[in-house]
């Protein structure tokens, strides 16, 4: 890479912030959730809303930009990743044949990407799907202790394991975002 972008944020209060806590849709008034369950979920979520975030404001060929060569990894191709892993959670939950891999075989959600409005559109299309199917397994499993599908995994270890996937991923969407714009993590 010869050209790197000049860093930048919006924030004002932190300047090495995404954006100010005031204004950080993760940030939420009062105490925290009561439970274990309600404080996985709740992480989940924030790592998920931080995933979007990572990406607002992009267009198709930035989403689709592999910016650390020589890695195949992209913001669009984390998150036709996440799809499939959300699917993969989902087979671990049932007893059934596993569901088919959406992108193809090994590496293929991160090497097909490619840089169309329609392909950035069905890749978050499909992980809002993809998570909703999963949350709507899970929520007939509320005991953290339950252990589920062939492998008899348990629910806790599987809530813990998926915001270890969507933090670890968010991590890297940090540094592709800053190679992409110079727009900086939070």
């Amino acid at each position: 890479m010869t050209e790197q972008p000049e860093r930048w944020t919006q924030a004002t209060t932190y300047p090495d912030m995404w954006a100010d806590p005031a204004d950080d849709p993760r940030d939420r008034e009062g105490v925290s959730p009561d439970g274990e369950l309600a404080t996985l979920q709740g992480f989940l979520a924030d790592y998920r809303m931080t995933l979007r975030m990572k990406c607002e404001g992009l267009d198709a060929e930035q989403l689709a930009r592999r910016s650390v060569p020589p890695s195949t990894m992209s913001l669009l191709g984390l998150v036709r990743h996440l799809v499939e892993v959300e699917r993969d959670w989902h087979n671990w939950i049932g007893d059934g044949d596993p569901l088919p891999k959406l992108y193809g075989a090994r590496d293929a959600d991160f090497d097909g990407v490619v840089a169309e409005q329609a392909a950035v559109d069905a890749a978050f299309a499909d992980l809002a799907r993809e998570q909703a199917a999963t949350d709507a397994a899970l929520a007939k499993h509320p005991d953290l202790g339950e252990r589920l599908g062939k492998d008899g995994i348990a629910v806790r270890e599987l809530m813990v394991h998926r915001i270890e996937e969507y933090a670890r991923h968010c991590g890297h969407a940090d540094l592709l975002r800053e190679c992409v714009d110079g727009r900086v993590g939070q």
